[in-house]
């Protein structure tokens, strides 16, 4: 199986185009809903977190881990690579890779939780494959409580989601990077405020692209993976709310299966 954690439901954005991409394949997810967001927690605690969910999904026969989370990406993808044998994916990477090979004019934007931006992670890798960009990043705290709290269609949210990305646009960036697999969600709403001009990249097609090319490479990898066609969705914390969001990114009816921690 292939298994996929993120702190809440937005890795589901990961899950959905893992499930595109490679489609037949059997995937567990773990969503850490009762501790939810990461982004406000010193990273000494996402670790620890981290360490834990990726445990859990081996322990239920996952084979590939791919850490749908921006903020565990920033800060714990040394250590959970270094305490497991199992090859571990990161949402970070691809999405820098996407974003420096069609930015025009190398002036790139990067919007995520306060954990992931204060980790420059992006910036860095971004200036490593393009040293002449310039990189805009800004923290959007809020948009985390409001996608799992379902106000995808509120104009409390548009008018937020305006005002986070209203610096970006006037730096004139000609790339977003989507730093958060919660964003996917609002990416409607994100691209209506930052303009037609913009390209977003959505870090979870990038992310389950570079899963699908690493597995193709790797058939020895592929004969390990069960291939019935079985998602299994858990969660740390259900709520009714929960549910009706889960459902919504999916499109489809699903069943959490509550995992107490």
């Amino acid at each position: 199986m292939i298994g996929i954690f993120d702190s809440g439901l937005g890795g589901l954005t990961v899950a959905r185009a893992i499930m595109t991409e490679l489609a037949g394949y059997d995937i567990i997810y773990f969503g850490d809903t009762a501790r939810t967001p990461y982004g406000t927690k010193s990273p000494g605690t996402v670790v620890k977190y981290a360490m834990q969910n990726t445990g859990f999904l081996l322990e239920k026969g996952a084979r590939i881990i791919v850490m749908a989370c921006n903020t565990a990406s920033s800060v714990a993808t040394e250590t959970i690579g270094a305490s497991f044998d199992e090859p571990v994916f990161e949402v970070i990477t691809p999405a820098v890779d996407l974003a420096t090979a069609r930015s025009r004019t190398g002036t790139i934007g990067v919007i995520g939780t306060r954990a992931t931006i204060n980790s420059n992670v992006y910036e860095k890798k971004i200036l490593e494959r393009r040293p002449d960009a310039r990189v805009y990043s800004r923290a959007c705290p809020l948009l985390v409580p409001l996608v799992e709290e379902g106000w995808l269609k509120k104009p409390e949210t548009r008018m937020i989601v305006k005002k986070y990305l209203h610096p970006l646009k006037t730096r004139q960036v000609d790339t977003l990077i989507l730093g958060c697999t919660h964003y996917p969600i609002l990416k409607d709403i994100i691209g209506q405020k930052i303009g037609k001009r913009v390209t977003v990249i959505d870090s979870s097609t990038a992310v389950a692209n570079e899963v699908k090319r690493f597995i193709t490479e790797n058939p020895q990898i592929d004969s390990c993976l069960s291939k019935n066609g079985k998602a299994r969705f858990f969660v740390s914390d259900i709520t009714d709310r929960f549910r009706a969001t889960a459902q919504l990114i999916l499109k489809n009816r699903i069943v959490l299966e509550h995992v107490p921690w």
